[in-house]
C-alpha cells in the first residue's frame, strides 16, 4: 500500500496564482448533502486543490419498512417517519442519505429475517456504502471536467481497507486516490497522505499502536529529503496540539460514557504520539487533520501550520478550511461553514 507512486497528469490551469489555494474538509461520513457542498466548494472559494480527508463512509443502515405496495415507514433518529407517496418516499430516501446513512427497502418478513443476521445486515451496509462513494466519485469526476484543480480523497480511521481500495480502483483524471504516496498538488507542493489513526475506544476499522503508526509513517515520507513545501495529510491529528481535545471517556461501560466533574465535561488530548514525533522530526509546511470532530482550529508545531477544520455532517454543514501556501510558507488561512 505504501508504495510510492506518481500522480497522474497534471492539469494546466487556467488562471495564474503567486499562491497555492488549498481547500479543505473532513469527516464526511457519508452524508451526501455535505459532500455536494464540498464538490462545489472549489469554484466558491476559487480554490485550485481540493482535498477530502479521511472517514468518508458513513456508519448506520436504516431500514424502510414497506407496509402496503404505497405505504412505507422508517425510524430515523429515534423518530418514525411514514410515508404515502413516490415523492415522499424519494423525500426520506434523501433525508437519510444527508445524514450520512445509508437505506434498504424490505419487507417487515425480510427485516425480521434480517435481524439476527448480522453477516447479511454487513453485506448490504457494504453495498450500499460502496454504491454511494462510486455515485460521489462520478458526480465529482463530472462537475470537475472543465475545472483547472483535482480532487484527493483518502479513507480514514472509520473507513475498511476495501474503502481505500474502491477509491483507487475506480478513481480518475479528477479524482485522485492519494493515500500512502506523495502526490504534488502544485509546481512545486507535495502531499503524502495517512488515514490510520490511534487506539479509540470505538475499535473502528483502521486503528493501529502508536509503535506500528510510526513504523507505517516512515513509509510513507520515505525518500523525501526536503520537507520545506510537503503538506501531510493524516487523519490523526498530533497528540496534544490542542486540535485533538476530546471528552475523556469511560470505558468500563457500554456504549463509554463522558466523565463529568463538577459538571463540565473533562476534555484530554486523544491524537496521536506517533504523528506529533513525525511533524516535530520532519516540519513540513502544512499538516491537514480531522477526526476529532469538535476540536476545529488552528495550531503551530514549530514552523508547521495544523489545521483541522472539524465536522458537522450530521447537521448537513460543510466544515471547511481555505490556506493560500507559497514556497515555503503559508500565506494564510480562513475556516468555512455552510
Amino acid at each position: 500500500m505504501f508504495g510510492k507512486k506518481k500522480d497522474k497528469g497534471e492539469k494546466k490551469s487556467k488562471h495564474k496564482y503567486d499562491y497555492t489555494r488549498v481547500f479543505f474538509a473532513t469527516d464526511v461520513h457519508g452524508s451526501s448533502r455535505t459532500f455536494r457542498k464540498f464538490v462545489n466548494a472549489g469554484s466558491i472559494y476559487s480554490a485550485n486543490t481540493l482535498i477530502l480527508g479521511g472517514d468518508v463512509t458513513g456508519k448506520l443502515l436504516v431500514p424502510i419498512i414497506q407496509d402496503t405496495a404505497t405505504t412505507y415507514h422508517a425510524t430515523v433518529s429515534g423518530v418514525r417517519r411514514d410515508v404515502s407517496s413516490e415523492e415522499e418516499l424519494k423525500n426520506l430516501q434523501t433525508m437519510i442519505a444527508d445524514l450520512g446513512f445509508y437505506h434498504e427497502i424490505m419487507k417487515i418478513e425480510t427485516y425480521q429475517e434480517l435481524k439476527d443476521d448480522c453477516d447479511s445486515v454487513e453485506d448490504i451496509f457494504k453495498r450500499k456504502a460502496r454504491e454511494r462513494l462510486l455515485d460521489w466519485i462520478r458526480i465529482a469526476d463530472e462537475k470537475l471536467q472543465d475545472k483547472p484543480y483535482k480532487l484527493y480523497m483518502t479513507g480514514g480511521n472509520d473507513d475498511d481497507q476495501w474503502v481505500v481500495h474502491a477509491i483507487e480502483e475506480n478513481q480518475t483524471e479528477n479524482v485522485i486516490n492519494p493515500e500512502g504516496h506523495a502526490v504534488m498538488v502544485s509546481d512545486i507542493h507535495s502531499m503524502v497522505s495517512f488515514g490510520y489513526s490511534n487506539p479509540t475506544p470505538w475499535d473502528t476499522p483502521r486503528e493501529e499502536g502508536e509503535d506500528k503508526l510510526h513504523e507505517l509513517i516512515e513509509g510513507v515520507v520515505e525518500g523525501i529529503e526536503d520537507f520545506t513545501n510537503v503538506i501531510f495529510n493524516f487523519h490523526a491529528p498530533p497528540k496534544d496540539c490542542t486540535l485533538d481535545l476530546a471528552p475523556l471517556l469511560d470505558t468500563s461501560t457500554d456504549p463509554p460514557t463522558p466523565v463529568v466533574r463538577a459538571g463540565q465535561s473533562v476534555m484530554v488530548g486523544v491524537g496521536s504520539s506517533a504523528v506529533r514525533e513525525a511533524v516535530e522530526k520532519y516540519q513540513p509546511l502544512l499538516v491537514l487533520c480531522g477526526h476529532i470532530h469538535e476540536s476545529r482550529g488552528v495550531a503551530k508545531i514549530g514552523r508547521t501550520t495544523v489545521v483541522n477544520p472539524g465536522s458537522e455532517y450530521g447537521e448537513g454543514i460543510l466544515r471547511g478550511a481555505i490556506i493560500n501556501i507559497q514556497d515555503g510558507n503559508v500565506l494564510s488561512y480562513q475556516m468555512t461553514s455552510g
